[in-house]
């Protein structure tokens, strides 16, 4: 069927399956950490082989093999590689079911972040082909929303089908959802002409990987940008992974009731904080500083929110004081993103957004969530059920490096932006 690419009912369209995409790459991606508490018991696995299991086994693959992906983006189909990844992750995270002992759930996971590596660049490329500038900041932050939505639903569907069915049974059913997802996203969604809504469209050969390195070479404001979303993805990561056994571990919830407490304080927190970090950077973005400006704002008051939460007794006081900083810790994506895919002209930009989450991916994913496994594990000893908590207490001084970071790049931003 043809299709009017400029229309906005069909940019709406494509954004809603983006985004319905992307929240099925988070729920295979995090429902693993709801699933912890009953995989632990069933497989009898250390915080330690969790943290490795949940972190290291998906970000090995999916940040090795986003670059390459992330080329081939850049020169060719990309609907079609987003489709061939969605298939693959989908049917990795059914084979996490079948898992008997550590090492066989880790190759799934493997398995899982060998097919999620070629989802994420590929559909920044498109969201930035097909919108214009001054709307990409809050089209990123929409974009964004299958984050909160997906790790929400993992969390609250993987607690209900692991409390009344079983665990394996929640993988196997995400799994098969999103293989069928596949196929209509390849016959709905267009290729749309590259830096369509660029003054500095590419009309040359792609770039090779030398030629796209030398280029971020000179711009500084990248590499802090992508160290500085890498500590705070530390975080991220580790929080969306760790606090369901948190929560059943420090105040006794039940597996269901983790998951319906977490996965309210992620979708509410989440959607709000990422829509208004879109929409202040899309807002004062006639000074481009303000793309990592208002991340550094956030995350600097992030750190005692999460300290009174994660102090306090009262349930109560823990939802809402957890509620804001989830919220602000999820601002800095549309204004990141947006940053990120402006630095470079259009024909590099799927591979500089993948080499932007190599980095990321690989310190956040790869070490927060097993960091924070392993200090628990240190920690037992002397704090029994509750060393998670001060575990998670310690980590919070990575949002302070953070906001450290991405002042930093804001001297640089101005002069690296690709106008």
């Amino acid at each position: 069927m043809q299709k009017d690419l400029g229309s906005t009912q069909y940019r709406a369209y494509v954004m809603c399956i983006l985004v319905l995409v992307y929240t099925f790459n988070f729920i295979d991606r995090q429902i693993i950490g709801i699933l912890a508490v009953p995989i632990k018991a069933d497989l009898s696995l250390t915080d330690t082989q969790l943290g490795l299991m949940g972190g290291l086994a998906f970000a090995l693959f999916y940040t090795v093999l986003g670059i390459p992906i992330a080329m081939l983006a850049d020169r060719k189909n990309r609907t079609w590689i987003i489709t061939i990844a969605l298939t693959v992750w989908s049917a990795m995270t059914a084979v996490c079911g079948l898992a008997q002992n550590f090492w066989q759930i880790f190759l799934a996971r493997l398995g899982v972040g060998v097919g999620e590596a070629g989802g994420v660049a590929p559909a920044y490329s498109l969201i930035s082909d097909y919108f214009p500038s001054h709307q990409r900041a809050r089209a990123f932050s929409v974009y964004s929303f299958g984050i909160p939505i997906g790790s929400a639903l993992g969390i609250v569907f993987g607690g209900i089908i692991a409390s009344k069915i079983d665990w394996r049974f929640a993988f196997f059913v995400v799994g098969f959802a999103g293989v069928l997802i596949a196929p209509l996203f390849k016959m709905t969604v267009m290729e749309p002409v590259r830096g369509q809504f660029d003054s500095n469209r590419a009309k040359a050969s792609p770039a090779s990987l030398r030629e796209i390195v030398g280029k971020l070479a000179h711009k500084p404001s990248f590499w802090l940008i992508s160290l500085g979303a890498s500590c705070s993805s530390m975080m991220g990561y580790g929080l969306f992974f760790w606090l369901p056994s948190f929560f059943v571990r420090s105040y006794g919830l039940s597996l269901l009731d983790a998951s319906l407490f977490f996965g309210t304080i992620i979708l509410i927190g989440g959607l709000s904080g990422t829509w208004i970090g879109g929409s202040l950077a899309d807002r004062f973005g006639a000074d481009r500083r303000a793309y990592v400006i208002i991340p550094a704002v956030a995350f600097i008051a992030i750190v005692p929110l999460y300290i009174l939460a994660l102090l306090s007794p009262n349930l109560t006081v823990v939802f809402f004081a957890m509620l804001i900083p989830n919220a602000l810790g999820l601002a800095w994506l549309g204004p990141v993103l947006s940053a990120i895919q402006h630095v470079v002209p259009p024909s590099m930009r799927a591979t500089a957004s993948a080499i932007f989450l190599f980095i990321n991916n690989l310190i956040g994913i790869g070490v927060g969530t097993a960091a924070l496994g392993y200090i628990s594990d240190s920690l037992q000893d002397r704090y029994g059920d509750d060393s998670l908590r001060y575990a998670i207490l310690a980590g919070t001084s990575f949002y302070v490096l953070a906001a450290i970071l991405f002042f930093l790049s804001s001297r640089w931003l101005r002069q690296d932006w690709e106008d």
